[in-house]
């Protein structure tokens, strides 16, 4: 994630909504992928001041920005659009009725927006439902127990709901934007590591499976590399949960979840190629780490490997100094590093066009 900067000199970060030194608004301008501050116009319309790349645009808050405060989207004067570009990709959003279910869709639309800015930065496509009715991306945030038991309690009349996509659409249960319900799936499943945004990257690589590789040229080096998806899907998944992961999964997957099949595994590389390019870019943006003097290249995969493991080293070390879990609780094999160099060379010609 980038640092960013108020017309008037202040660091300002990605979910603020006011400047703490000169209290202007401030507001995220998807097209120029800038946090931006804002003077009234008039009661719906803002202009960027002087000082900015974007100097003089006028621009609207997304409706959920103003309606509910839980967006700092805005949307071009002149767009036809009520909602920014993120949340024009929610096409369900919880009850609101219930206690907490705004906090809880607030947390959502935020580690939304943070999945797309990420992809915004590496170039990648991002095709909503308008486009592509059948198969264009979309979210679904859904509720089926009772946020206010820590969701222990089912709602009466709610089916399952479980986190995952298909076709183009990721479906979030909104118990994993609660902290309490989250911590204690993490441990029931036995995972080292479960947040949300890491549930969005894991899903949205589904969809740039489905949109990069399939049928593409791409096919024949991913089922080398990951397998052949063509593999009973439903049955890999139960066999993983009734056997476990192979025993050693250790070497060839990045988690033993990738080890139930090609598309998981293919997800999991995915959401932890997002994990380590976001960190890189925003400790890089904070200077807390360097390039390495013979790495001519920014796009050079050995390079990006170096400062990573050089980075999760330094984070893991000052968290458990404050006693805290590892912040990257993984070890990157030789399978796993090759599967994520192939999802490396899958975007570089998208980051690069």
């Amino acid at each position: 994630m980038r640092d960013f900067y108020c017309q008037c000199g202040n660091s300002i970060f990605f979910r603020n909504t006011r400047c703490l030194v000169c209290q202007r608004q401030l507001g995220f301008a998807p097209e120029a992928r800038i946090m931006t501050a804002l003077e009234p116009l008039d009661a719906t319309r803002w202009q960027v001041p002087a000082a900015g790349r974007i100097e003089g645009r006028i621009y609207r808050r997304c409706q959920n920005y103003a309606q509910y405060d839980i967006c700092n989207w805005l949307v071009p004067d002149e767009s036809p659009h009520h909602f920014c570009a993120s949340c024009r990709l929610t096409r369900t959003i919880p009850d609101l009725g219930p206690p907490r279910h705004l906090e809880l869709w607030n947390r959502l639309e935020s580690a939304k927006r943070h999945l797309i800015f990420n992809l915004y930065q590496l170039g990648l496509p991002i095709v909503g439902r308008a486009e592509d009715p059948d198969f264009g991306l979309a979210f679904d945030f859904l509720a089926d127990a009772d946020a206010e038991t820590e969701f222990t309690e089912a709602l009466a009349g709610r089916d399952p709901i479980a986190t995952g996509h298909a076709n183009g659409v990721i479906t979030i249960n909104i118990a994993e934007a609660d902290d309490v319900a989250r911590a204690r799936m993490r441990e029931q499943m036995g995972e080292h590591y479960r947040t949300l945004i890491g549930h969005f990257r894991h899903e949205v690589g589904h969809y740039y499976w489905a949109r990069l590789i399939d049928g593409g040229a791409w096919i024949d080096e991913y089922r080398d590399m990951f397998g052949d998806e063509r593999a009973d899907y439903g049955q890999a998944l139960q066999a993983h949960y009734d056997n476990g992961a192979p025993p050693d999964w250790q070497e060839r997957f990045v988690t033993p979840y990738a080890s139930a099949h090609p598309w998981e595994d293919w997800a999991e590389s995915w959401a932890h190629y997002l994990h380590i390019r976001d960190t890189l870019d925003t400790a890089t943006e904070y200077q807390l780490v360097r390039s390495p003097p013979w790495e001519q290249d920014p796009r050079d995969f050995d390079a990006l490997m170096h400062r990573w493991t050089h980075l999760a080293i330094g984070m893991n070390a000052v968290n458990r100094s404050m006693g805290l879990a590892d912040a990257y609780p993984f070890v990157l094999n030789a399978g796993a590093r090759a599967k994520l160099d192939f999802i490396h060379r899958v975007i570089e010609p998208f980051e690069t066009a």
